[in-house]
């Protein structure tokens, strides 16, 4: 039974990989056809997905992982576990990420495929044999583990964010189980998509000493860059601010939402598209050397991320996380004139995840896996820990501060 769950938890991401690939192709058709269309289209959208989400998925808002954290902790049990993660958010969530994703946000799918996996896993429970002793929480944390997989190719990382992001607090391992999970749940995605890393090989060129200064300064860069992105966004969806668009999101969520998916509009056409999606496109071509090496992407991206969850709608980060902090990368190559860019993008997206996340393990892991980069083991690895070194004296952690954000609906719901 948990092998057949694990299996239909690597094929729903599998599906959702599918329909957001779509999705997105099908918003550069019609932003190629009508420029301008992004301007009505994007912030119509936000505004409708946002009043779905609050109306019937409440759950669903965001990037996911930190449901499947609040999930997990000890003070929720037995029904107030489906606010979070349920078969029912997790179909949700494949068609509002996908959405976004059509109207052109700058949505990441990876952390919504973990609350989706979770989901799909959590439902196991209903068929499992009462002697079989399973706990809920090893389902969540395989669920998710296997999610990870599935989304990034990279069995490895789901191992790693297992261990790192899921099984902190939870004190339930079951180390077979979760690895069970995550090798049927990858395998599934092997297999509609093959054994191909996501933005293909690196060249390594020998690592020297002339790398050293580049690479410590894409490290501290990035460790900066990623806690303030990280520190902008609890403290955005937190709502404990004062300031005027604060009070606008508790006042008027959906002309809140229109407001910040017609400035994603506005950026991505200032952009020439590149800030639109998840920004796969761009850190692609950055890595075969072929891409736009415009100063603003990394600002613009920074700026789209933000406002595309500040609205509320149902997205991940990891992805515009890689972008992020490819192009950070690419511009200190260029401004440092290393040449051999790719490597030092590479680090970045590394850096960049490790500072949002604050788990450099799994993001080197992720980076190293994605891009085919054995032969950076130690570069990635080093600058992980200082990317996230250097975020925890600017930032809390994200995730854990952010499920803390989701606890409180128990209490709404309570009254």
């Amino acid at each position: 039974m948990v092998i057949a769950f694990a299996a239909l938890a690597g094929l729903a991401v599998v599906v959702f990989t599918w329909l957001t690939e779509h999705a997105i192709s099908a918003f550069f058709s019609f932003q190629s056809q009508l420029w301008w269309g992004p301007l009505l289209w994007t912030p119509l959208c936000t505004a409708a997905i946002v009043w779905t989400t609050r109306t019937y998925f409440p759950g669903a808002a965001g990037s996911g992982i930190p449901q499947v954290l609040a999930a997990l902790e000890p003070q929720v049990t037995g029904p107030s576990r489906s606010l979070f993660v349920s078969l029912k958010l997790s179909i949700a969530k494949v068609f509002l990420t996908a959405w976004g994703l059509l109207a052109g946000l700058s949505v990441g799918r990876e952390g919504p495929s973990v609350q989706i996996a979770a989901g799909v896993m959590h439902h196991a429970r209903r068929w499992l044999p009462k002697k079989a002793q399973i706990p809920e929480h090893s389902l969540l944390i395989a669920g998710g583990a296997a999610g990870i997989a599935a989304a990034f190719n990279t069995p490895l990382g789901g191992v790693m964010f297992a261990i790192e992001e899921l099984s902190k607090k939870s004190g339930q391992r079951s180390t077979s189980l979760i690895l069970v999970a995550i090798v049927v749940g990858g395998l599934m995605g092997l297999s509609a998509y093959g054994n191909a890393s996501h933005f293909g090989e690196i060249r390594v060129e020998k690592l020297s000493w002339a790398l050293l200064m580049p690479a410590l300064l894409v490290a501290v860069m990035s460790g900066l860059a990623g806690g303030l992105f990280s520190r902008l966004l609890i403290v955005s969806l937190s709502g404990t601010s004062a300031d005027w668009f604060t009070r606008l999101r508790q006042r008027s969520p959906l002309w809140f939402a229109a407001g910040c998916g017609l400035a994603v509009a506005v950026l991505g056409i200032v952009s020439q598209g590149q800030t639109f999606g998840s920004g796969y496109v761009h850190t692609r071509a950055m890595l075969e050397s072929n891409g736009d090496t415009s100063f603003v992407y990394v600002l613009f991206k920074f700026i789209a991320t933000w406002l595309t969850t500040w609205a509320g709608v149902p997205a991940g980060v990891f992805a515009p996380s890689l972008a992020i902090g490819g192009a950070l990368g690419n511009d200190i190559a260029i401004i440092t004139s290393y040449a051999n860019a790719p490597t030092l993008i590479a680090l970045g997206m590394a850096g960049f995840l490790a500072a949002v996340t604050q788990a450099p393990m799994t993001a080197f892991i992720i980076v190293m896996e994605m891009v085919d980069g054995h032969g950076l083991v130690l570069s990635l690895m080093a600058c992980s820990m200082v990317a996230s070194g250097v975020s925890r004296l600017v930032s809390a952690p994200l995730y854990p501060s952010l499920a803390e954000i989701q606890l409180k609906r128990l209490a709404s719901v309570a009254n």
